[in-house]
């Protein structure tokens, strides 16, 4: 698997644990688990960014948290 495709897959793992977590029960903990999900997206965009540009990482984030509203 490439980098970029590990990247990606990690993306997509953090807007799966943040769509549970606002589907789950409300409380600190689940907000907390939110808020450290978006610091790892903010990590991740910054490789993918290195590795195709900033521009496409900011789309592959931006596809990745589309998917949360579906």
């Amino acid at each position: 698997m490439s980098e970029i495709a590990r990247i990606r897959q990690q993306i997509e793992l953090e807007c799966t644990a943040m769509k549970l977590a606002l589907i789950g029960f409300r409380t600190t903990a689940s907000h907390d688990m939110i808020n450290a999900a978006y610091d790892r997206l903010g990590e991740h965009q910054d490789q993918l960014g290195k590795l195709v540009g900033e521009q496409e990482a900011i789309r592959v984030i931006i596809v990745a948290l589309e998917g949360l509203q579906q």
